[in-house]
């Protein structure tokens, strides 16, 4: 087990295989263990960094609980990517990981090397932007009124999707019966629920990229969107942010949770795309 501390947390973090580094930034609900069977695909060529984040399973806030700020988030993404590399590194999100490795391509742009972004959930790029300031806000009273349950309650019928963060089973195809390790990694899920819908979900619902600083910016961006999954709202904000940077996003295999469900053909094409970069 590796920790990093960063200011106002402990990260927790996991380092598997040789080569260059590729950090993978989950979204979401989920931690390290969520992308376990994507990074043990690419472990052979890169050397794979996953963590959980600020908040998140074992990576403990240092105080209460706070909305949470993707530049926050960019900027531990940045110290650890210092901490183990002193070189440009691929990065992977999904998701609000996605968000996450957006802003740090913007921040800290000598640390990317070239950034795969899948789905990410810029609500406030979309035609319907006022719809979705009225959902988080939604989603922010029935969390005051009633806890985790009801707001994401309200937050996925809003998605409406099929994949992704709203259920710790998403991404995932079980065919035999969980094992205790990934028994853990639900409860874990479960528990992170919590600061996903009053914490997580305000802050990234309500983030609006910098998107004439990313086009400036020196790091190859993909934009990435799931086969499965369009019309579902991460999908099209994916759509309209490649429309915004003068480039169309390129189809993934799955829906918003294909790095898990269809980890192998979701490997292949990162590894396509970083072994050009």
């Amino acid at each position: 087990m590796k920790t990093l501390d960063v200011p106002g947390a402990s990260l927790h973090y996991e380092m598997r295989g040789a080569g260059p580094v590729l950090l993978l930034i989950c979204g979401g609900i989920y931690d390290a263990a969520g992308y376990a069977g994507l990074a043990g695909l690419l472990a052979d060529r890169y050397t794979v960094v996953t963590y959980d984040r600020r908040g998140n399973s074992r990576s403990p806030l240092s105080g209460p609980p706070s909305v949470q700020s993707v530049a926050e988030h960019a900027d531990d993404a940045s110290r650890l990517l210092a901490a183990v590399t002193d070189q440009p590194a691929f990065v992977f999100g999904n998701s609000s990981g996605a968000q996450i490795g957006l802003e740090l391509a913007v921040r800290h742009p000598e640390q990317v090397r070239a950034l795969i972004a899948h789905e990410p959930p810029l609500f406030g790029l979309l035609p319907d932007a006022a719809h979705w300031e009225s959902v988080i806000a939604d989603v922010e009273r029935a969390y005051r009124d009633g806890g985790a349950g009801p707001a994401m309650g309200v937050f996925a019928a809003a998605m409406g999707m099929t994949g992704g963060d709203e259920s710790p089973e998403a991404g995932e195809a079980p065919q035999e019966p969980p094992s205790p390790e990934m028994l853990e990694m639900f409860a874990r899920f479960e528990k992170n629920t919590d600061f996903f819908a009053g914490y997580e979900v305000p802050g990234f619902g309500r983030h609006a990229l910098d998107v004439e600083a990313l086009r400036g910016s020196s790091v190859p961006v993909v934009v990435a969107a799931g086969e499965q999954s369009g019309g579902e709202p991460p999908h099209r904000a994916a759509v309209a942010l490649a429309e915004r940077l003068g480039t169309s996003a390129e189809v993934y295999p799955g829906d918003h949770g294909g790095f898990g469900a269809e980890a192998e053909a979701f490997a292949a094409r990162l590894d396509a795309v970083f072994a050009k970069a």
